[in-house]
């Protein structure tokens, strides 16, 4: 085992510390150390979007942090969105809309949506899409996840909630 680091972060709202090795990934503390399996492991090089997570507000992939990077942020993971009993707008959208069919993507989308709303309260389909270019689905044909951005945009901005049919593909 190589040398340890303490890390402590406000993860999801509360404070989290523990020894890590000092080469240990973001992604990997979250899910292994702090039990916080929402955030998926896809493929340990940045190429799938599995791992989004956000890190100070903003997205980021978490297998290209190091957990030692982390030390002192902010750290905010599809666990800290919403729950059951009160789901975010995005995880409501991705449900009604059907934005998800196996799901394993879901968490790294709506992480990578979050941001993008954050950033740009009313996205073109095209900003959208552009946004979520670095996540991967290999189950849908993005149309639905795409539309469940927009429906969780407008119901953000006190709309009601529908995509508008000019910026929706068929």
């Amino acid at each position: 085992m190589g040398a340890t680091v303490r890390v402590q972060a406000t993860v999801n709202g509360e404070r989290r510390e523990s020894e890590v090795e000092a080469r240990t990934l973001l992604v990997h503390w979250l899910r292994d150390e702090l039990g916080l399996t929402g955030t998926h492991v896809g493929c340990d090089t940045s190429s799938c979007g599995a791992c989004t997570l956000h890190l100070n507000g903003e997205a980021v992939k978490g297998c290209t942090v190091l957990a030692v990077q982390a030390d002192g942020a902010e750290v905010t993971t599809i666990e800290g969105m919403g729950g059951e009993q009160a789901l975010h707008p995005l995880q409501q959208a991705f449900w009604e809309q059907h934005g998800l069919q196996c799901g394993y993507c879901t968490p790294g989308m709506i992480m990578a949506a979050a941001d993008l709303l954050a950033r740009n309260p009313d996205p073109s389909e095209h900003d959208i899409r552009d946004a979520l270019a670095g996540n991967l689905c290999r189950c849908t044909g993005y149309q639905n996840i795409v539309k469940a951005v927009q429906v969780a945009a407008a119901r953000t901005r006190g709309g009601e909630g529908r995509p508008a049919k000019e910026e929706v593909a068929v």
